[in-house]
């Protein structure tokens, strides 16, 4: 049992849980480099670290909080808060976005994966790497898929209420909406092998419901402007990174590819000038 301090950087889409009010993992950096993830996390956490609205300012936070090793996960990255209150957590500050990015490459490409099949090897025993940032040499395309199904299982019906996502104020009688879309990224590596990961963060699935918010409900409409983000926005201008991670059923399994996509940095892309 020690404090930590982390530089929150992911968290993924909430799920129902019977034994919290919501599952939400969510995933940082220490100040030596090292990957950890953390959870449960409560949404009422993640919206006490909002500023100006803005859902995703949560992450580029430091915070500190006293966490211990997950008894039950055998992924090394994996811990829990010692008080599910968070009662004991400091925040101390948001890194900025100044001089590209600067001070979060610091930290968030201070190790990078540019082969996956090296990634995979690595989250093997013993060693069972399951956070990592991956750098993909090309970004062919983004897909999306409409989910077979478009509300959570029934067994969850009474799980899933627990208010609006994106408001402070929760009415009981609102439910966490489940994304009836599934995004994903296909991919190339540096021996130009293709990959497809589904992209699982909360900062898509936050801008897909803002967007039909926007378009009135119009779905067509919203996924194009995700679209237009995550594939013409980022994929032209953005010098894309992918923080990867796995999820414990899968790497439990020894699947042939545990990882999905957790989340997505993305500074701008810098031109390269001549000298001559």
């Amino acid at each position: 049992m020690a404090k930590k301090r982390v530089l929150i950087t992911v968290a993924t889409y909430p799920l129902p849980s019977r034994s919290y009010d919501e599952l939400v993992c969510t995933a940082g950096i220490l100040e030596t480099g090292e990957w950890i993830r953390i959870y449960p996390v409560p949404l009422k956490f993640l919206r006490g670290l909002r500023k100006n609205g803005k859902i995703e300012s949560f992450k580029y936070n430091w915070i500190e909080l006293d966490l211990k090793k997950r008894a039950d996960d055998f992924r090394p990255e994996s811990h829990s808060p010692i008080n599910y209150d968070f009662k004991d957590i400091e925040v101390f500050g948001k890194i900025d976005t100044k001089n590209n990015w600067a001070e979060r490459k610091k930290y968030c490409t201070s190790k990078v994966y540019t082969n996956l099949s090296n990634l995979i090897e690595e989250s093997k025993a013993p060693t069972n790497v399951s956070l990592a940032t991956f750098k993909p040499t090309k970004i062919i395309e983004f897909v999306i898929e409409e989910e077979e199904n478009r509300e959570w299982k029934d067994e969850w019906k009474e799980l899933r209420k627990q208010g609006d996502l994106f408001e402070q104020d929760r009415n009981p009688e609102i439910t966490i909406p489940k994304l009836p879309y599934k995004f994903y990224y296909r991919f190339a590596d540096d021996t130009k092998k293709e990959r497809r990961l589904m992209i699982e963060d909360w900062e898509i699935g936050a801008l897909y419901w803002n967007c039909l918010k926007t378009a009135k409900g119009n779905e067509t409409d919203a996924l194009k402007k995700v679209r237009e983000k995550y594939e013409q926005e980022f994929i032209n201008e953005k010098d894309i990174y992918l923080f990867l991670g796995t999820t414990k059923e899968w790497h439990m399994r020894r699947a042939k590819n545990p990882f999905v996509i957790i989340g997505v940095f993305y500074p701008k892309k810098e031109i390269q000038t001549s000298l001559f």
